[in-house]
Formats: structure tokens, sequence, C-alpha cells
């Protein structure tokens, strides 16, 4: 009997116990979404809490105001949730926020409504609907619908709506809509809607809409579609309507107002009513133009020349007859 009773007197003083620790700790319950202790905005949080500093641990964020300090959700959060600032460190399968700042580390990915600042990491990816700015990692991709800034890595790729500026790393290839600056190396290709500058390596090739500038390999292609400056090698071919600098390609190289150099392993070609200053090499180089400097090739054409020719035939259009066409070497006369 005594046994029982003794049990009996455990199992009523338990809850009584419980009751009164929590009696003596100030803690809130905010909106039935949150256990918060000790206090309602910092401290330990368990829910779904709006506003809070600390630790904090919730199934899925929604409507949250601000987050600082750790916070742990295990899954991506809701639609409602686009306008939360989250600060510090945040973990979880997909961790995210509205704007998120400081790390971010994902099993599956880490993402943001708005704009992702600071170091970043998921297996699958990192994305923003926003900016993307700091150390980005991705095992499929990073991407952002507005800018992304300092050093991105995307196992499949790295893209961006807007500019990309820094270290871009794509395994398969890295592209932005407007401008990209900096490192880009893509395993496939790298391309910009706009202007391109720096170090441009891609598999395949590399690519901008307007100007590229620096230094830019591609193993079939480079191309611009104003103007390149710099250096460009394409395994296969190069080529800009107006080329400033030294331009390589494996079997042609072109353009329509060159001024710098022109080497290609076969053709080499200078548009109509274009004009070359300065130096091609190829088998045959066909100036549909002015050229001055110098041209070395087995064939060299040319409408006009201002410098020599230097081949086995050499054929200047505007020359007199009988001077259209000779051996070794020709010029305007």
């Amino acid at each position: 009997m005594t046994q029982p009773l003794s049990r009996a007197r455990r199992f009523v003083g338990l809850p009584i116990f419980v009751a009164l620790l929590f009696a003596a700790a100030p803690l809130s319950v905010v909106a039935a979404e949150s256990l918060n202790i000790p206090a309602k905005t910092w401290g330990v949080s368990f829910g779904n809490s709006k506003t809070f500093d600390g630790l904090r641990f919730n199934f899925r964020d929604s409507a949250v105001v601000r987050v600082r300090g750790v916070n742990l959700t295990l899954w991506h959060p809701r639609k409602d949730n686009e306008d939360s600032v989250v600060q510090g460190l945040s973990l979880g399968l997909i961790p995210g926020g509205g704007t998120v700042t400081g790390v971010q580390l994902g099993i599956l990915g880490a993402s943001a409504d708005k704009d992702l600042k600071g170091v970043s990491l998921g297996l699958l990816g990192a994305g923003a609907g926003g900016d993307i700015v700091g150390l980005n990692a991705g095992g499929l991709g990073a991407g952002a619908g507005g800018n992304v800034d300092g050093v991105n890595l995307g196992g499949l790729g790295v893209g961006a709506g807007g500019d990309i500026k820094g270290i871009t790393i794509g395994g398969l290839g890295a592209g932005a809509g407007g401008s990209m600056t900096g490192i880009n190396i893509g395993g496939l290709g790298v391309g910009a809607g706009e202007n391109m500058t720096g170090i441009n390596l891609g598999g395949i090739g590399v690519g901008a809409g307007h100007v590229l500038a620096g230094i830019s390999v591609g193993g079939i292609g480079v191309g611009a579609g104003e103007r390149l400056t710099g250096v460009g090698i394409g395994g296969i071919g190069v080529g800009a309507p107006e080329i400033r600098g030294l331009a390589i390609g494996g079997i042609a190289a072109g353009g329509k107002d060159v001024r710098g150099i022109l080497v290609a392993g076969a053709f080499t070609r200078i548009d109509d009513g274009g004009s070359l200053n300065g130096l091609v090499v190829s088998s045959f180089n066909y100036v549909k133009g002015a050229q001055t400097g110098l041209s070395i090739g087995i064939v060299n054409y040319a409408w006009s020349v201002k410098g020599i020719q230097v081949g086995v035939v050499n054929i200047v259009r505007n020359n007199p007859r009988g001077l259209k066409v000779l051996p070794v070497f020709n010029t305007s006369f």
C-alpha cells in the first residue's frame, strides 16, 4: 500500500513541480506560437517567435519581423516571410528569410527572398531574389535575381539577373544579365549580356553582349557584340566588330575595325568597309577594306595597303593593272 501511494504522490507532485519551475522563471508564450525563455524578445525560443534575439528553434518561419542570433529552422520559410530580417547564424535544411545576413548553412540550400549577405553554403544551391554578397557556394548552383558580389561557387553554375563582381566559378557556366567584373570561370562557358572585364575562362566559349575587356580564353570561341579589348584566345575562333589588342583563333579571327594583332591558324577577315591597323597573321588574310601595317600569310588580300603584305600570293585590289597580284610582297602603288 505504501509503494502505490508513494508513486501516486510522485505522479501528482511532478506537474506541480514543473508548474512551479516555469512560474519561477519569467517566460512568455507569444500568441500561442512560441515559448520564449526568459523573456518575450530574447533568450531561447521554441516556435514561430516574430522578433527575437538569441537561440531560436522553429519548424518553419512565417511572418517573422526580425531574428538575431542563431536561427535553427527545419524547412523553408512560408511566402509571407519575405519581409523578415535574419542576422547571425542560420541552420537547417533550407534556411532563409527576407534579408539574410551572416552565416547560412543549409543541408539542401540557403536562400533569401531579397538579399543574401555573408557566408552561404547549400548542398543543392544558394540563391536570392535580390542581391548575393560575400562567399556563396552551392552544390548545384548559386544565383541571384539582382547582383552577385564576392566569391561565388556553383557546382553547375553561377548566375545573376544583374551584375557579377569578384571571383565566380561555375562547373558548367557562369553568366550575368548585366556585366561581369573580376575572375570568371565556367566549365562550358562564361557570358554577360552587357560588359565583361577581367580574366574570363570558358571551356567552350566566352562572350559579352557589348564590351569584352581583359584576358578571355574560350575552348571553342571568344566574342563580343561590340568591342574586344585586351587578349582574346579561342580554340576555333575570335571575333568582334571592334578589336583592340591581341586576338588569337585556332582556325579564324576577325572583325571590322581592328587595331592590334590578329593571329589565326587558317583564316583572318576584316569585314567589308572595315580597317586593319597593326599585324595580321594566318594562312589566308582577307581584308575587305584598308590595311595599315603588316600582313603575313600564304595568301594576303586587301582593298588598299599602307604598309606591306608578305606571302606567296599578295593581292591589293586598288593597285594598277599588273601590280594587283604579286609574289613575295605587295603594297599600294
